[in-house]
């Protein structure tokens, strides 16, 4: 699914109501964050009491190709399907050294080695996703992932996590929480 750019910011808040029931949330590398209940997802800045809020910007395909950024607009499913009862927001900090690269070795690692978007492509038809900036916002995390699927594709979606996870990419991630999320009634 590719996204238009959108120069706004869009609000992930953690709180004690929201869309999203917080099922787990687990540090997978580096610190955790404070407890929430839910999470909303806003465009712009949230009105009510937070636990804490992430703020981020869908933008352009950064190291993507543009055959695999057509394949990936063919196959992706659009975010907010009815049947889609489960979320994960996964937010993730990469290490200095790898900022340090220059972009083409940055693209090296992300798919010539790591195949990222090879990877996730093997999903798309049973997991949405949108990738969400941060990192020249200052937040605490330079990306926000955040994944839609159904309760009976959960095994689907640990499994891209698992192997995206066991990549020379992911040896340059320094903080990562998995939030994992149920849809509210």
């Amino acid at each position: 699914m590719e996204s238009s750019i959108n120069t706004g910011i869009i609000s992930f808040v953690g709180a004690d109501q929201g869309t999203w029931k917080v099922m787990s949330m687990q540090a997978i590398t580096g610190q955790t964050m404070q407890a929430a209940l839910s999470v909303d997802v806003v465009q712009g800045a949230p009105s009510e009491h937070a636990n804490w809020v992430l703020k981020a910007f869908i933008s352009n395909l950064r190291y993507t190709s543009k055959s695999e950024k057509t394949h990936l607009n063919l196959h992706s499913k659009s975010l907010g399907d009815p049947k889609y009862n489960y979320a994960a927001l996964i937010p993730i900090k990469k290490s200095d050294e790898w900022w340090a690269l220059a972009q083409d070795e940055r693209r090296a690692i992300f798919e010539e080695d790591s195949h990222h978007i090879s990877v996730g492509a093997q999903y798309l038809s049973v997991v949405s996703r949108q990738l969400y900036h941060c990192k020249d916002l200052g937040e605490p995390f330079d990306f926000l992932t955040w994944f839609e699927f159904s309760s009976e594709h959960v095994g689907h979606f640990d499994a891209l996590c698992d192997a995206l996870r066991n990549t020379l990419e992911w040896k340059y991630v320094t903080r990562e929480v998995d939030i994992r999320l149920e849809k509210q009634q």
